[in-house]
């Protein structure tokens, strides 16, 4: 995914990814491992030393942060489908928590839907104002249904160095099941499949 393919109006300077598979919490090996996996991008935030009341350019072009971090998401999972989903992220420390909240409002999160295969459910999310390195948990839980308890779970990312001051780290994690070793009850994936038909 390069510059072009989102709006120009975000001064990119990088883009990263993550993956982690999990064989087993402890018990029996899975059959299927758990991939979780994020996709994040750093760029520069225009609104950065100063209060700003109209924060709607960074809404406004979202959608295509959306499609492409989704995009990339997506192929970090190795041709497994997406089951759940999650967004955030971060702004350097001469922003605001609410300059990164602009950038994943529902715009982005449709877009976002859309790039990982569709989903029923409100998009979790995590935002935060912090230095560079900070880690940030995102919040996973099943795309279909908010309340499949066995899809509860984050994926934990930091960029080294990012955001810097004058920056924002958009966010996006995506995994291709619940946890390992789930147990704890709850309304199921499959019942959650069930009740949508």
């Amino acid at each position: 995914m390069s510059q072009n393919e989102i709006d120009p109006y975000y001064e990119v300077r990088e883009w990263f990814g993550f993956v982690q598979e999990i064989d087993h919490e402890g018990g029996a090996p899975s059959a299927e491992p758990l991939v979780k996996a994020a996709a994040g991008v750093v760029f520069k935030n225009p609104f950065a030393g100063r209060y700003v009341s109209d924060l709607s350019p960074l809404t406004a072009a979202s959608a295509g942060l959306g499609t492409a971090l989704g995009r990339r998401a997506v192929a970090l999972l190795g041709g497994r489908p997406v089951e759940s989903y999650g967004k955030g992220g971060i702004a350097g420390v001469a922003g605001e928590q609410e300059h990164v909240v602009a950038c994943v409002t529902t715009v982005f999160g449709d877009a976002f839907r859309e790039a990982v295969g569709g989903g029923a459910a409100w998009i979790s999310s995590a935002t935060k104002t912090a230095v560079a390195g900070t880690a940030l948990d995102i919040p996973l839980a099943f795309k279909d249904e908010i309340y499949v308890r066995s899809h509860y779970d984050a994926v934990t990312v930091a960029v080294p160095d990012g955001p810097r001051p004058d920056e924002l780290a958009i966010i996006v994690a995506v995994a291709s099941g619940g946890r390992i070793h789930h147990r704890v009850g709850g309304l199921s994936r499959d019942e959650a499949i069930a009740r949508m038909r």
